[in-house]
């Protein structure tokens, strides 16, 4: 999942107000990585739901073609504002919107949706569109969930998995592009838990396990002040549960990125619950990354 020379940065656009937000975010994102922006639109048949080629001779569908083209005019002329001098393309894809978006992702350098949707990509992020893009893109996505704070940090999700190993990759880079922080949050605690006779651990246990959980969060950070020297990194080492130590950090943060799967402070990383509750819940736009496959 290395970053293609010259790989776009890829935006799903459709009819629902929260598109503009996606589109916004795309275009920024494009800017400061200086890479072109490119705004697709899935065309489907609007009552079937069936993929129609543009083409197609039915009359019908005229007013529908219309729109769509008309959707992507007035998307790149708010993404022309947005980031200027940033070159921009669109395109109607005759295509489902999972696919659509997946076969965009293996030529992207970030593939951006909004987190609610309609037309071409309706139900995204709380229907399956954004779940399985998120799970299965070839690129990092990132879901435009509300305003980011632009003076906040980047957040990462920290658990020692390759996963989020190639999250805090891309949330550094992202501070630094920004000229942000970067905020390491690692969250741990006791076992889920104790059963009939099982003893509460000792205080020296609890200390112990704190100094794990340090030396975990460490190792992942071990390198990253040297390969981001610009970056001021901070450390969150949460007693708690992770979702909402990362909840909290959203809503004075930049922006969330986690990985899609993970284990020890955040297991189960994105399909998990603590994975669905930030696409549904945080205050800020979340970017999910898949470890190398």
């Amino acid at each position: 999942m290395e970053s293609v020379t010259g790989a776009p940065v890829v935006v799903g656009v459709d009819t629902s107000p929260r598109s503009n937000d996606a589109v916004e975010l795309a275009a920024a994102e494009a800017a400061l990585r200086h890479r072109p922006l490119r705004i697709v639109h899935a065309f489907l048949w609007p009552l079937a739901r069936l993929a129609v080629p543009p083409a197609s001779p039915y009359p019908a569908l005229d007013a529908f073609r219309d729109e769509a083209r008309s959707l992507l005019t007035d998307a790149e002329r708010l993404a022309a504002k947005t980031a200027p001098g940033t070159r921009i393309t669109t395109e109607i894809i005759t295509d489902l919107p999972v696919s659509a978006l997946l076969a965009e992702s293996r030529h992207a350098d970030l593939l951006v949706v909004g987190d609610r949707g309609s037309g071409g990509f309706r139900g995204l992020v709380v229907g399956s569109v954004a779940v399985q893009t998120a799970t299965h893109a070839s690129c990092p996505v990132l879901i435009a969930r509300r305003r980011r704070d632009a003076a906040g940090p980047v957040i990462v999700g920290i658990d020692g998995s390759a996963a989020s190993q190639r999250a805090l990759e891309f949330a550094a880079r992202e501070a630094s592009l920004q000229g942000v922080d970067l905020v390491a949050v690692h969250a741990w605690g006791l076992p889920p838990t104790l059963g009939a006779g099982e003893l509460v651990p000792l205080a020296y246990e609890l200390a112990a396990a704190r100094d794990e959980e340090e030396r975990i969060l460490a190792e992942s950070l071990a390198g990253t002040a040297q390969l981001w020297p610009d970056v001021r990194i901070q450390r969150d080492l949460h007693r708690g549960a992770p979702a909402r130590a990362l909840l909290g950090w959203s809503r004075r943060a930049r922006l969330i990125v986690v990985g899609s799967r993970g284990h020890g402070g955040f297991p189960g990383l994105l399909l998990g619950s603590v994975g669905q509750h930030l696409i549904h819940h945080a205050a800020c736009p979340v970017a999910v990354v898949r470890a190398a496959p």
